[in-house]
Parts: C-alpha cells; sequence; structure tokens
C-alpha cells in the first residue's frame, strides 16, 4: 500500500509542469525589440538559459549576438541574425517577431518581465539541484559530510544567482553620508564604525567599517589573537552590546573563554592556570563574571572548517543574534573547499580571502581575519613587517579594506638577549618576557583613511594592548 501511494507521488510529480511564465518571456523580448535601452537592461538580469522556451532561448541568443556587434537591437536585425543562423524558421518567422513586439504595449516595464524570467529559472533550477541531492542521498554515500557539503554548495550556487542589487540613485547615499559626519561633528567620540578600545587606532579607522574586511598579521607571540578577541571582541561586546561571532580555527572555545575572562578580570593568565592565583585575582574574577557570561559573543571552534560553511553560519548568526562584528583566528586555516588536488595553496588563500570580503559585503559587518607573515621577517635587521611578508597570497592584500601589522619591538630585543645568554651558559630569568612592554600596530593599507602607526601597550600576563599613556601610567590594563 506504502508503494502504490509512493507511486502516486511519483507520478503527480511527473505530472507537474516546471515554473514558467511565457507572458513574462514574450514581454521581455518584445520589450527589446520595440525599445533600444531595454535590451542592456534586459541582459543585466536574464541570461539565454533562463528562458523556458527553447524558441524564446534561440531569439535573445541572437539579440546578444546583434548588440555585442553595437548594432540597434531591432526586428530586422535580430530577423537578419537568425536567418544567418539558419534558425529564422525554427523560432516561428518573422511572423513570431512581429507578435512579440504586438504582444507589448511598452517597453517601460522591461525590468520587471526580466525578473520574473529569472525567478522562474531559479524555481526550476532548485527542483533539478533537489533532484540531484536526492539522488545524492539514495546513493547512500560513504561521506556523509562531503555528500552534505556537495548539497550546501548546490544550494549556495543557486543563491549567488539571484538578481543583485540594481543601480541606486547618489541622493540618499549622500545625505545618508551626510547625518553620519554631522553626528561625528555634533557628538564628539561617535565612531561611525564598531570601536576598538584603542583610542588612538580608533581616531585613525573611526573604527572598524561595515563591510570591511580588515587584517591583522604578524609573526607568532606578537599578540594577533589578544588584540582581536581581547580588545576587539570585548570592547564591542561588554562596553557597547555590539553581537560579535568568533570562528576560532586555532584555540577552543574553553581557550578562548579563559582569555576572554583573563582579559575582562585583569588576571595574570598563566598564574591562573598553575592555580597560583591571589585572593584579589579571584575577586576580579568574580567581577568579570558579572558581565561577561551575558555578553552577545558567539565562538565556533569548528576546526579547518571550509570558506562555504563559514559563510552559511555567518550568515544564521547575523539572523539569529544580529551581530555586528566578526572574527576568523585565522585565515590560513580556512580551507578552500574544493576538492582535493584541484587548486593549489595560493589560489585556495586566494579563495578564502574573496569569501570573507564576500562575507564582510552581504552582512554588512566589519571581518576581522587574523594572518600569518612569512618568515622572511625574521631574516631581516629590521623586523617591522611589510605588505609583501602577508603568507601565501598577493590576493590577501587586494581585498584587504583595512591590513594592520602587530610589533613589539622589546619582544625581539629580549629574544636576542636570552639566546645570546644561552650561548655563553649564562641562566636568565624568562618571566622578564611578561612585562608589559611596547607595540606597534601598523596601518599598512587603509582603503578609506590615512595609514600610518598606533602606538600601544601589550601586556603578556593580561593578553591585552591598551593605549600607551593608560599603560605608562602605572595603573595596569
Amino acid at each position: 500500500m506504502a508503494s502504490n501511494r509512493a507511486t502516486r507521488g511519483l507520478n503527480e510529480l511527473a505530472d507537474r509542469m516546471p515554473p514558467q511564465d511565457l507572458d513574462a518571456e514574450q514581454a521581455t523580448l518584445g520589450s527589446m525589440l520595440v525599445e533600444a535601452g531595454a535590451t542592456a537592461r534586459a541582459m543585466s538580469i536574464v541570461k539565454e538559459e533562463d528562458f523556458y522556451r527553447e524558441a524564446h532561448r534561440l531569439i535573445f541568443k541572437a539579440m546578444v549576438d546583434v548588440h555585442s556587434r553595437n548594432e540597434p537591437v531591432d526586428i530586422v536585425t535580430v530577423a537578419a541574425e537568425l536567418r544567418r543562423q539558419g534558425r529564422l524558421e525554427a523560432v516561428g518567422g518573422g511572423e513570431y517577431l512581429t507578435a512579440l513586439i504586438l504582444e507589448v504595449p511598452t517597453a517601460a516595464h522591461v525590468q520587471r518581465y526580466s525578473q520574473i524570467v529569472a525567478e522562474k529559472s531559479i524555481l526550476r533550477q532548485m527542483i533539478s539541484t533537489g533532484a540531484e541531492i536526492q539522488g545524492l542521498a539514495y546513493d547512500n554515500p560513504e561521506d556523509v559530510g562531503a555528500a552534505l557539503d556537495q548539497a550546501e554548495k548546490s544550494i549556495f550556487e543557486i543563491a549567488q544567482r539571484r538578481v543583485s542589487n540594481d543601480f541606486t540613485h547618489i541622493g540618499p547615499a549622500v545625505f545618508e553620508t551626510f547625518e553620519s559626519l554631522d553626528r561625528k561633528f555634533n557628538e564628539p567620540g561617535f565612531f561611525t564604525g564598531v570601536p576598538t578600545g584603542l583610542h588612538e587606532m580608533d581616531e585613525m579607522t573611526s573604527g572598524l567599517q561595515r563591510g570591511d574586511l580588515i587584517i591583522v598579521a604578524g609573526r607568532p607571540s606578537m599578540g594577533k589573537t589578544s588584540l582581536a578577541v581581547a580588545n576587539f571582541a570585548l570592547h564591542a561586546a561588554v562596553q557597547h552590546e555590539i553581537g560579535v561571532g568568533i570562528f576560532s580555527l586555532e584555540m577552543s572555545r574553553s581557550q578562548l573563554a579563559e582569555m576572554l575572562l583573563c582579559a575582562q578580570a585583569r588576571v595574570n593568565s598563566h598564574a591562573l592556570r598553575r592555580g597560583h592565583a591571589s585572593q584579589d585575582d579571584w575577586n576580579r574574577i568574580g567581577f568579570a563574571l558579572a558581565k561577561l557570561p551575558s555578553a552577545p559573543i558567539y565562538i565556533d571552534d569548528t576546526p579547518g572548517i571550509p570558506a562555504l560553511e563559514l559563510r552559511s553560519k555567518a550568515r544564521r548568526l547575523k539572523a539569529q543574534h544580529g551581530i555586528g562584528l566578526l572574527i576568523v583566528d585565522y585565515l590560513q586555516l580556512v580551507t578552500g573547499g574544493g576538492a582535493r588536488g584541484t587548486e593549489n595553496r595560493y589560489e585556495e588563500v586566494s579563495g578564502v580571502a574573496r569569501a570573507l570580503k564576500g562575507v564582510a559585503r552581504e552582512l554588512e559587518v566589519p571581518v576581522v581575519a587574523l594572518s600569518q607573515l612569512s618568515r622572511t621577517v625574521e631574516r631581516r635587521e629590521d623586523k617591522r613587517p611589510i605588505l609583501s611578508d602577508l603568507a601565501e597570497s598577493g590576493a590577501i592584500e587586494a581585498e584587504a579594506d583595512l591590513v594592520c601589522f602587530l610589533y613589539r619591538p622589546n619582544y625581539y630585543k629580549r629574544k636576542e638577549e636570552f639566546e645570546k645568554a644561552a650561548q655563553q651558559g649564562v641562566q636568565v630569568d624568562t618571566r622578564s618576557m611578561d612585562e608589559p612592554g611596547e607595540a606597534e600596530i601598523i596601518l599598512a593599507k587603509h582603503r578609506n583613511g590615512p595609514i600610518g602607526t598606533v602606538n600601544a601597550m601589550f601586556h603578556p600576563r593580561h593578553r591585552i594592548f591598551t593605549d600607551v599613556a593608560y599603560g605608562r601610567e602605572g595603573q595596569g590594563p
């Protein structure tokens, strides 16, 4: 009985007509024949394969061919092109082209006609993709994760096919910009972006801007994660109640939670892990626990997450929690998601950088991505990073709106002293590496603002950066 119901269901599906609107297809083609400007507007929305009827595809292709030669698209030129291709009779002859013109009263609505054609095409793609996904599942693959990734990729490709935003008049954008500038002038301390918590950096950037890809790069132990998580994320979430999403590919969520707790409480993380925390430390932790657990910070510690999955999760996070900042720690650990062996490392990292920039623009949030630097830095006498030091891909620099390098001169100075002492067989107290020291946040690229160096203090024990003046006054971070 169940088998009969299934058979009936399949027959019903087979009898269904795929989504289509032949009237909209005719109106689109007729508009293109009636008015010269309608051709360009329609071509920006629909493609040849979007038309359901084969004759309409052939006519549209002929129009595209005529338009590509900078010739006027009208009934004479299109008929001539179809005749040249030997397809005029196949589409119904000149009589059908005339009928298309007579069917449309005006070409003013060609954009809406084209959108309907494109939307019906998307629905047909959804049906086709759904059948492919169903077949993939019925094949009972051993690697379910790979099958799921393939299914998500297919759906994502359809989503990418949606009609993009059209041109908008400059007026609204100008007034929106003026309002922002006026507010900044009349409200000292107002920033257009997400505040970083570092006064000098906020002055140079006006905060982390929506839609921007911000790269924080440095050699190991420079404090990349500290700056992004303990400064940017903590300040945004606790002080301004801005939702923050963190993709932590290197540290587990428990390690990240410990970093945030120690930074918020201003306690020595190393002493805390060894069980040497003082009573004052525990008091500080108590105060931190009053704020941190309710902060809008969301952590995903999936290792080696593919860029496509990251994008999908970021969309859901934005929809569910309205996040205003996204952090990826770090870029080189995100995988491209392509089939193994189909792309080299350069292409993979380039693809990830482009994907992160796409996430920033789509979700309209700043995306802070941490990045490694190549070892060439260590071989130079001046170890301040430069743009060419970005590891593995020049596309990172190209896609980034803001590139920040971290440089701690005291770290290299003390490291050199320890190495010399070790060569001489002299024992040294490595705890001095935990002393606060000056740090430079070098803004090497800033698409919409000045470049330069932000002077700060780094506190290794608390793993947090502070303004120089605040750190030098001896008040702690």
